[in-house]
């Protein structure tokens, strides 16, 4: 199956696109589709992390686990919603920590391509998702793929700042080499967790002075 992704991560996962696991994906996609069922985000975008970051310009990965699920809102970053869409709980404490950490203004819209284009991997651990059900689609082989995708920037890169939020993400530790990489751990910044240890976290100046460090250029965090 010919698998229409940025060409230099199509080359870094080549082998995944012949594999059991992904052709199980497509299989579940296609079931999908087949019944009636809608599936977010749309096809063309499920891709769309690798699209905006290619593998030689990842520096940090911030990493998600499922898109979300309501209409006009998923495309295929995590954390980030389409343009004219309301900014979700999680994303408007991302925001308030950033404002607090850094300084940066609150922005009225939730779409966070702009980091991607600036080398940050918005990862979702699935990437995609029927409409209206959470996590629907996490047990038809994503986690395979992203987890492929974690290790094949821990073993080709060196000083990626990896920021997990929340034990889903901080599970994914194990993928990493933490000693050629930087792991960055805090709650995660749901409503219900945000109090207990996001809120003050840092991690948006953190990651710059670790990409600094390794005189890579930092992050440009305004939207």
């Amino acid at each position: 199956m010919e698998v229409k992704i940025e060409p230099s991560w199509k080359e870094v996962l080549k082998d995944e696109f012949h594999k059991a696991y992904f052709e199980q994906i497509v299989m579940a996609l296609k079931h999908e589709k087949a019944v009636g069922n809608t599936v977010y985000p749309p096809g063309n975008l499920i891709f769309n992390a690798f699209e905006h970051t290619p593998f030689d310009k990842v520096k940090v990965v911030l990493l998600g686990q499922d898109p979300y699920h309501g209409p006009n809102q998923a495309h295929g970053l995590c954390f980030s919603v389409q343009d004219g869409i309301k900014p979700p709980p999680s994303l408007v404490n991302i925001y308030k920590e950033m404002k607090e950490d850094l300084g940066l203004p609150i922005p009225q819209g939730g779409n966070l391509t702009k980091w991607a284009d600036n080398g940050v991997l918005l990862l979702n651990a699935m990437l995609t998702v029927r409409a209206n059900e959470a996590a629907s689609h996490s047990k038809i082989g994503w986690e395979s793929f992203t987890d492929s995708v974690i290790r094949k920037v821990s073993d080709l890169k060196e000083n990626v700042v990896f920021i997990l939020w929340g034990r889903f993400a901080q599970d994914k530790q194990v993928l990493i080499d933490a000693t050629k990489h930087h792991i960055l751990k805090a709650a995660h910044p749901s409503p219900f967790s945000a109090d207990k240890g996001f809120f003050g976290c840092k991690h948006f100046s953190k990651t710059n002075e670790l990409l600094s460090k390794a005189g890579i250029e930092p992050v440009d965090w305004r939207l």
